[in-house]
């Protein structure tokens, strides 16, 4: 393969050609050929497309573009368009052949050790990480650092009033305000050019913005927007900035002033990352502060993770800062433990940021970050897990409070969570974390804020919520994709069940495009449906949805594992459950008598069996239980799962059976007769033929269960 040019000579090309007259012209027609979607309507998956392709600017390009631009003085001399697009085109050229010089040693390390027959080396220490660090998938959406910053820094707005003269609160109205303006803008730009049916002499207007018009459109006082202005003011030379990697000042001060009394802002996130990030610095110079900061910081992220759990477990099975004392010692502390059934989670939060020498691909300060943030949290978390199992420990959570374990502990789940942008963060994790597993404690989940924020949004239950993170983690050695968000995406989809078949699955970015839409539709007031389309809405309204439903009402044990094997389905099987409930109810409601269906998987042994009894009784437990031991044996299951449902498809209670498979010679005798559980589709065609040749008469009740009468419900 061709070994491309050096680093060096393609950034102090791109630098020759950022110091053009007129650049910054250039740079807003790729922010809005890159950034902005367009909506007509209501927003769609497919308009977030365009975001995933490979041809478009990625945020830290972006961000490199602008800084070596503002190494210059600002030249906004207006160009001919011909000069513009000249700009855009070797703007192109030369981010793509510094892509493949980012790229080259690792894949020239790997091409030569084919060729050689050698060992190949590890392509992700040091310099290796160098390139999914810098074109990894953002950690964050736009409108998450917006929505986070009042919450992270409210405990120092009196800090921030005295010395910088604004809040958390007022910086986030006015940062907002001027991307609502950067929109319209940009609209009525494109608007204007459609009117005159040529295209717009510059993007530049959309990006520009005066004191007085931020003032007046937020309502905040001109004081205050002024203070603002300041302080996210780009007034350096950027002189430090000398390949990627470097601190870049344009990250942390967004705002490029003009020689007319205006600013620049070219992204939404741009303004919204800065204001996340920036104040905690500001902080830390203040060495007084610094302590006050510090612990602010630490308890946004255990306050933020136990405020989002809570919202899905309910506040009484979250539990925060749990010290776990074994005689007069303390011997772990969990930042959160959330209790729901026989299952624990265990977050350990931190708050280190990966530093410029770790994204530059010193290998020993990667590792040294990578311990700092996700390392001794794992630690930590695996430590609190195996003295909870241990027993004989006290725990008391941050109010005084004992807090009981259950008598019982099926799995825990360890949280490795950040409170920061960590570059890579999934990739990294996948390769540097080392841990342990035991039967109950499972691998662990690494995540930011961000991503927690997402998944607490979208599964809302806990019966979901822990669904997922059980088949995540089950996945994690033979899953790779660029962010967990694409995993997520995927799951919302069509469930994160991976076949045993392979070995590995990697997972393209655009997958997440509907995710995407949703949170934005959630988050930032669009038009559009706020649910993918997938496991979260192609079964409403069915009978397998309302028995999802009904068995996440619960919190016992039992319940949750049979509602862990339902929604481990895919829709095929989901889709016969409901045709099965509706076989069974039907016949009950006809004839009054009890009818039974057993479903039977053979890539995993095990399955359910339903019964509908017109009421529920000791005999019918009895003979539930009877039947699921049975069919147990004869399947040679490990787990099996018994449900009873009323003529109405409500469930009266249910069976649990979950112990390894042993031979049995009385068991051989009871099952001797018994014919193994039929196909599903058999299964289905037996009993949809018995339904069949059930005729209602107009006037009695309809078979659907509606309560209403046959001719005015199904007969129509």
């Amino acid at each position: 393969m061709d070994k491309p040019r050096e680093e060096s000579q393609i950034l102090e090309d791109l630098a020759t050609l950022a110091a053009s007259p007129g650049y910054a012209h250039a740079v807003a027609h790729i922010c809005h050929r890159d950034n902005v979607i367009h909506i007509k309507g209501k927003l769609k998956p497919s308009d977030m497309g365009r975001l995933f392709s490979s041809e478009r600017l990625i945020r830290t390009e972006l961000t490199t573009l602008i800084g070596l631009m503002a190494k210059k003085p600002l030249d906004l001399s207006l160009q001919p368009t011909d000069v513009v697009e000249d700009y855009v085109k070797c703007t192109d050229a030369l981010l793509r052949e510094l892509h493949d010089a980012m790229s080259y040693p690792m894949f020239a390390a790997m091409f030569e050790a084919v060729i050689t027959g050698a060992e190949p080396p590890d392509p992700w220490c040091g310099p290796g990480m160098r390139e999914p660090i810098f074109y990894g998938t953002e950690s964050a959406y736009a409108f998450q650092y917006r929505d986070l910053v009042p919450e992270k820094y409210g405990a120092d707005d009196d800090w921030m009033l005295k010395t910088k003269g604004f809040t958390s609160g007022q910086a986030r109205s006015i940062a907002k305000t001027m991307c609502a303006l950067m929109d319209e803008k940009g609209t009525r730009l494109l608007a204007n050019a459609r009117a005159a049916k040529a295209p717009p002499a510059t993007f530049l207007p959309a990006f520009e913005f005066s004191l007085d018009e931020v003032a007046l459109r937020s309502g905040v006082a001109q004081d205050v927007v002024e203070a603002f202005f300041r302080a996210f003011l780009f007034v350096g030379d950027n002189a430090s900035f000398k390949e990627v990697g470097d601190f870049n000042e344009v990250a942390a001060w967004p705002l490029l002033p003009t020689d007319r009394g205006t600013v620049l802002l070219f992204s939404h996130y741009a303004i919204y990352e800065a204001l996340y990030e920036s104040p905690f610095f500001w902080m830390w110079d203040e060495k007084p502060y610094r302590p006050t900061a510090a612990k602010h910081r630490g308890a946004f992220t255990e306050q933020f993770a136990a405020r989002r759990l809570a919202g899905v477990f309910g506040r009484e099975h979250v539990h925060t800062n749990v010290n776990l004392h074994r005689g007069k010692e303390v011997v772990g502390e969990a930042d959160v433990l959330v209790i729901y059934g026989d299952r624990l989670i265990i977050v350990q939060a931190k708050a280190k940021k990966l530093t410029i020498a770790a994204r530059k691909g010193n290998d020993n300060k990667l590792k040294e970050d990578f311990a700092a943030a996700i390392q001794d949290s794992y630690d930590q978390g695996w430590m609190c897990a195996n003295e909870m199992l241990a027993r004989g420990c006290r725990l008391v959570d941050d109010d005084g409070n004992e807090v009981k374990l259950p008598p019982s502990i099926k799995e825990v789940f360890l949280f490795s969570l950040v409170s920061e942008h960590y570059p890579a963060l999934a990739f990294q994790a996948s390769q540097s974390l080392r841990f342990q597993t035991t039967d109950v404690i499972r691998p662990p989940f690494v995540m930011d804020v961000f991503l927690l924020d997402t998944l607490t949004e979208m599964l809302t239950t806990p019966l979901r919520l822990l669904s997922y993170v059980k088949l995540r983690v089950a996945v994690a050695d033979k899953l790779m994709s660029g962010h967990e968000l694409t995993v997520l995406g995927y799951h919302l989809r069509q469930n994160l069940w991976l076949d045993e078949k392979y070995d590995r699955v990697m997972l393209e970015d655009s997958i997440a495009q509907d995710l995407d839409a949703a949170m934005m539709v959630r988050r930032d007031n669009q038009p559009g449906d706020d649910t993918p389309v997938g496991i979260l809405t192609k079964m409403r309204g069915t009978r397998y949805e309302s028995l999802i439903k009904e068995i996440e009402a619960r919190s016992d044990p039992a319940t949750l594992e049979l509602g862990f094997h339902l929604l481990s389905m895919n829709e095929d099987s989901c889709n016969n459950v409901h045709r099965v409930l509706e076989t069974i109810t039907r016949k009950t409601q006809r004839d009054g008598k009890r009818h039974d269906v057993t479903l039977a998987t053979s890539t995993q042994p095990g399955g359910v069996s339903f019964h509908c009894n017109p009421t529920m009784s000791s005999e019918a437990i009895d003979v539930l239980e009877a039947h699921c031991v049975k069919r147990k044996y004869l399947q040679r299951a490990r787990q099996w799962f018994g449900v009873s449902v009323n003529p109405d498809g409500q469930v009266q209670f249910g069976v649990t059976l979950d112990f390894p498979w042993e031979p049995s010679e009385e068991m051989e005798r009871l099952t001797e007769n018994m014919k193994p559980a039929a196909q599903v589709l058999d299964v289905l065609t037996q009993n949809t033929q018995g339904v069949s040749r059930i005729k209602l008469g107009r006037n009695e009740p309809c078979h659907c269960g509606s309560g209403r009468k046959y001719k005015k419900c199904c007969l129509n």
